[in-house]
């Protein structure tokens, strides 16, 4: 089969993509009206389905970079430096940029266009740079009271094979429990976690996952899937929901694929021996040494770290595991009524959350800890990777430096509030990767 005759071939099943395949070694993938061209012998190239090479490839080279996607100005703590997290970004040659776009609370500022324009907009700078990036959204388990102040396009609805309802989102409709005596988990000031076995949850997370897809994003983190699914043990619903936003990416997404990630404390969520993420993540789960104030180390075995524990399943591209892939990732979640104590029973490390306790410790021991977690990973367990901390928000003042944010752009004038781990990130992947 020609190039030419292969690429109808696969349009045929594409019919909402341009696919031309040339010579067997460059694909041209993309949205109607779009073209991109994916080298077809490149290490990240994937297309409709992704190699468990080509996935641990890009997990080899994965950053947690919060809300790189979301608008923001000189005065938010959030975006202080915006072109020189682009600059880093690009510098390290980072792959797969996690958690870049999402909402919890403010759910209201994705009615307003420019939103979710300036992520595009973003998105295609950076891909005009290097078109293989991966970029990744949320869906999250937490909604607040203010998603009832967006409205519900029709295409949701006609996504259901509802007729459109002129209405907004309905927080209380999403966070009700089934038989559970009225309790609301994760509860918060007019919100707390949408169930999925409620219609109103799965409005909203298509709304999400259409709304990050058409914009560019190719991977979504689902976070604690556990919890969003507790009123669903057999996974029935989740997974019914799950294959609707595969079935949009495939005609939709720029390389008809996208990528599912969640928390999985128990190893994994699997249903009927099928993964229904291509990967699972976990935090990192740092250890202190107790007779060593503020040391950290890693453990198998210690709290509910998952590591030697990811659970063998068939991937959703068909390949069979195991043990799946997974990330761990600096968690943040705040600071103990304890802090600088240490607690080897509790999640915390000397009393503060992950990417805390590693934004106060100083760049020296900052800078050797990547490398000792890099490589304690890949000799204690091979199907994890560690995912590198370019932006996340840290808890508690950390002095006029922090933004209330930890930022591994080198300290400079174009990023004074930078903690400086670029440069190690960036030899750590050129030195230890092939």
């Amino acid at each position: 089969m020609n190039g030419l005759l292969k690429g109808n071939f696969l349009a045929a099943f594409c019919p909402a993509a341009i696919v031309i395949c040339l010579s067997f070694q460059q694909c041209y993938c993309g949205r109607a009206g779009e073209r991109e061209i994916f080298p077809k012998d490149s290490k990240f190239y994937f297309d409709g389905s992704i190699s468990r090479e080509v996935l641990e490839n890009y997990l080899d080279r994965s950053v947690t970079a919060g809300y790189f996607l979301v608008p923001g100005n000189p005065e938010n703590y959030l975006f202080p430096y915006r072109e020189d997290d682009i600059r880093m970004i690009q510098n390290i040659g980072a792959k797969f940029v996690g958690r870049s776009i999402y909402r919890w609370s403010e759910e209201s500022k994705l009615g307003d266009p420019a939103f979710l324009d300036y992520a595009e907009r973003l998105i295609k700078r950076m891909h005009e740079f290097d078109p293989e990036i991966v970029f990744q959204g949320c869906l999250f388990e937490h909604v607040s009271g203010d998603v009832d102040n967006l409205k519900i396009p029709a295409w949701v609805f006609e996504a259901f094979d509802l007729p459109p309802e002129d209405r907004n989102f309905r927080v209380e409709e999403m966070i009700k429990r089934a038989d559970a005596g009225g309790e609301i988990l994760m509860r918060s000031a007019r919100g707390g976690t949408p169930m999925i076995q409620n219609p109103e949850t799965q409005f909203w997370f298509y709304f999400l996952a259409k709304s990050y897809i058409d914009i560019g994003c190719e991977a979504f983190h689902l976070g604690q899937v556990e919890m969003i699914g507790r009123d669903d043990p057999d996974k029935t619903l989740y997974a019914a929901f799950l294959q609707k936003i595969r079935d949009y990416a495939r005609t939709n997404a720029r390389r008809h694929y996208i990528l599912l990630d969640g928390h999985t404390p128990k190893g994994g969520f699997v249903k009927d021996g099928i993964s229904l993420l291509d990967f699972n993540s976990f935090p990192l789960r740092i250890k202190e040494v107790e007779d060593k104030p503020m040391e950290g180390i890693l453990e198998v075995n210690h709290s509910d770290g998952i590591y030697r524990k990811s659970l063998g399943a068939v991937s959703p591209s068909g390949w069979k595991a195991e043990s799946m892939p997974y990330l761990v990732e600096f968690d943040n979640f705040g600071i103990s009524r304890n802090p600088g104590v240490a607690n080897v029973s509790d999640h915390f490390c000397w009393g503060y959350d992950e990417i805390t306790w590693f934004a106060m410790q100083d760049e020296t021991c900052r800078n050797r800890w990547l490398w000792y977690a890099f490589d304690w990973l890949r000799e204690t367990d091979p199907n994890g990777h560690l995912q590198m901390c370019v932006i996340r928000m840290i808890s508690g003042p950390l002095g006029e430096k922090s933004f209330r944010s930890y930022f591994a752009n080198t300290n400079s004038v174009a990023c004074p509030v930078g903690y400086s781990q670029e440069e190690t990130i960036r030899e750590i992947w050129n030195t230890r990767l092939k």
